[in-house]
């Protein structure tokens, strides 16, 4: 195609002379064969970036990526010599990871899949508009920024909690980690005390982890068991001590020795077994259901709650005398409006571990969305985050459609019904269109993303009334 040519096919839109589009990116390495193409790209991306060199060939782009280094290569599949998906897979093979976007009059599913694997970052027909190649462009440039940001927060939050579990930099959540650094090595029972959601457990487990400890962390849910069961569940029974217990079993106390166990949801607890938990705690023994033999064990009991456990000692719903002897340490876990300034480190670190857990490509976290975020009161704290971060991603949607409060609808994606609901077979449709419109409608592809065959993808499709 002669520079005529491309000028015809091409009209450059009028643009704002904002040079910061790119962010930190400066240079570009353009590579085609058709000076055309090369004249079109120069001259609309030189106003984005301060370095933008061409080259007619590889041999001549690589003489360039030697002399200094390419924040972007932009590159012709069809080169003369060695073309431009063999010559971007050695790079790759090199260790060179330069984000590439190809460019081709020539385009067929194999030429995609080739250019695909050889790590394109975007791909892109001829004739094109420069407004096609800024957008890719700026998608390409707002990964890396999501990337680079992901990787900062991480080391962050390693350097500072060293894998504890605990997200965040403000300091209610700096005080919490410095206590529990404090109080981990000791033997005394903890007291933690927080909201729902708070993260209660993941501090149990941090001091666990922190206490030197060699037993196992053993957790168990007092709200979750019945009464009558709670009892054998925690120090064991033997054989015939009640209908059904056709043999002896050990209890959660014995498979915790040596290690901690963590009693959530202590403000849950029976009355009569507060009884004989204030028992075990002050003579470090228990005697399985229907034995006449003391155990002695070497457990650590950390207890949780989200009761304010002092008012239900006045009210008479919990035994004062246990109260004390739980409350030796105590932890208060903030609530998420507590710390909203923790909200765009917690969001970014579950946008990365669900997008990996769910195979999804991670979005961008914008002002606009973060703005959102911070302006919700979040009453299922910490938790309610994650979920709503999850189902952004389930959806593809945005934070504030996705915000739960009590009685809303949950918010869905852009259009189409059932985008309120998160059962499997809306999320499962939800997610195939989502990736059928990533590979521009290409249902070979897509059906090899979603690791399914193009006949399956098909029968799906015509049942939801597509094409």
């Amino acid at each position: 195609m002669s520079l005529s040519e491309s000028d015809k096919a091409v009209k450059e839109p009028e643009y704002h002379d904002d040079a910061s589009l790119m962010g930190g990116m400066t240079s570009v390495l353009i590579v085609d064969d058709e000076p055309g193409i090369r004249s079109f790209l120069q001259r609309g991306l030189q106003k984005y970036f301060s370095l933008v060199e061409t080259a007619e060939d590889v041999e001549t782009a690589e003489q360039l990526r030697r002399r200094c280094h390419f924040d972007l290569i932009i590159a012709d599949i069809r080169l003369p010599g060695q073309n431009g998906v063999e010559w971007v897979t050695s790079l790759r093979e090199q260790g060179a990871m330069t984000g590439v976007i190809f460019i081709t009059a020539h385009a067929d599913l194999e030429t995609a899949v080739a250019a695909l694997r050889a790590g394109a970052e975007d791909f892109i027909m001829k004739p094109f508009r420069m407004e096609q190649m800024v957008t890719a462009v700026k998608r390409y440039l707002e990964r890396q920024r999501v990337q680079r940001e992901n990787f900062v927060l991480r080391r962050q939050v390693e350097q500072i909690y060293e894998g504890s579990g605990l997200v965040g930099n403000s300091e209610p959540i700096r005080s919490v980690c410095e206590v529990i650094k404090r109080v981990a090595p000791m033997p005394s029972t903890v007291l933690i005390e927080g909201e729902s959601g708070t993260g209660k457990e993941l501090a149990a487990r941090a001091i666990h982890k922190w206490s030197g400890r060699t037993g196992s962390f053993v957790p168990v849910n007092c709200g979750g068991i019945s009464a009558e069961l709670l009892e054998s569940e925690l120090f064991g029974h033997v054989k015939g001590a009640f209908t059904g217990a056709q043999q002896a079993r050990e209890g959660l106390f014995t498979y915790a020795k040596g290690g901690t166990l963590f009693l959530d949801e202590i403000g849950e607890m029976p009355m009569p077994m507060q009884v004989h938990l204030l028992r075990v705690l002050e003579e470090r023994t228990v005697r399985p259901v229907g034995s006449n033999r003391e155990v002695a064990v070497d457990v650590r009991i950390i207890a949780a709650t989200n009761r304010d456990l002092a008012e239900e000692v006045r009210k008479g719903n919990f035994r004062s005398d246990l109260y004390y002897r739980l409350n030796v340490l105590s932890i208060r876990m903030p609530s998420l409006r507590e710390r909203k300034e923790d909200i765009e480190l917690l969001a970014r670190h579950f946008i990365q571990t669900l997008s990996v857990e769910l195979g999804v490509s991670p979005p961008p976290l914008g002002s606009a969305e973060l703005a959102q975020l911070k302006a919700y009161h979040w009453p299922g704290n910490v938790r309610e985050l994650k979920n709503v971060i999850e189902r952004c991603l389930l959806l593809n949607s945005t934070p504030g459609r996705c915000l739960l409060g009590p009685g809303e609808p949950a918010g869905g994606g852009a259009d189409d019904e059932d985008a309120d609901s998160l059962r499997l077979d809306v999320v499962e449709k939800w997610h195939i269109l989502r990736v059928l419109e990533q590979q521009q409608g290409n249902k070979s592809a897509a059906a090899r993303m979603l690791g399914i065959s193009r006949k399956t993808l098909e029968r799906k499709m015509k049942a939801w009334g597509y094409s």
